[in-house]
């Protein structure tokens, strides 16, 4: 008798799981809500404050994290080939600074600085926002066309540590997608970097 209880607990369990979703963030498709959040200049950003947006590039990165570092200067890079057509590359700190003081809304405005960042870095206070994104690493990456709909979420290519060995660019090629009127292929890839520090 102990036997048939314990295995329809079993059965009783595997049932409610398949039910009960622990995919959290969003998916492909989906429409992400906009946010304010500060910059390193003091400034509260949203989406909306781009009247002129064809996409957003928003990517959760950090100060901290050596993957994050790595791709500091592809940032620059992207933002400076794609801004003039119109897709914005939007950087948010999601860390605690309590559990990673290098990541505090000073030392981010210490790291703009140092590296002359022409996108706007945003810190995500209290983190509100990651959590809503789903993200998980930094960098992770969310490309949103004009009407905020998610295209492609993971990494923004497939060689974190070598640019010079990148062989498939997932980010530019699903702007390029975008840019001819198709959907990115393939439309997330897995992000690869730190995971994101809270308590």
């Amino acid at each position: 008798m102990k036997t048939l209880s314990f295995l329809f607990s079993i059965v009783f369990v595997f049932v409610l799981s398949s039910f009960v979703s622990h995919d959290h963030g969003y998916h492909v498709g989906d429409t992400a809500t906009d946010f304010k959040l500060k910059n390193v200049d003091g400034k509260m950003v949203s989406l909306t404050d781009y009247e002129d947006a064809k996409g957003f590039i928003v990517t959760f990165t950090c100060n901290h994290c050596p993957y994050a570092v790595m791709y500091e200067d592809r940032l620059i890079a992207l933002h400076n080939k794609y801004s003039d057509l119109g897709y914005h590359v939007v950087a948010i700190n999601p860390n605690d600074p309590e559990v990673k003081p290098g990541d505090s809304y000073e030392a981010m405005q210490e790291r703009s600085k140092d590296k002359g960042f022409p996108f706007v870095y945003l810190f995500d206070e209290g983190q509100k926002v990651y959590p809503v994104y789903g993200a998980t690493k930094t960098p992770h990456v969310y490309l949103l066309d004009s009407e905020r709909t998610v295209k492609y979420i993971g990494a923004i290519d497939d060689s974190p540590k070598d640019e010079e060995a990148v062989e498939e660019k997932y980010l530019e090629n699903a702007i390029m997608a975008l840019e001819a009127g198709k959907n990115p292929d393939p439309s997330s890839t897995k992000a690869i970097g730190c995971s994101i520090k809270t308590k």
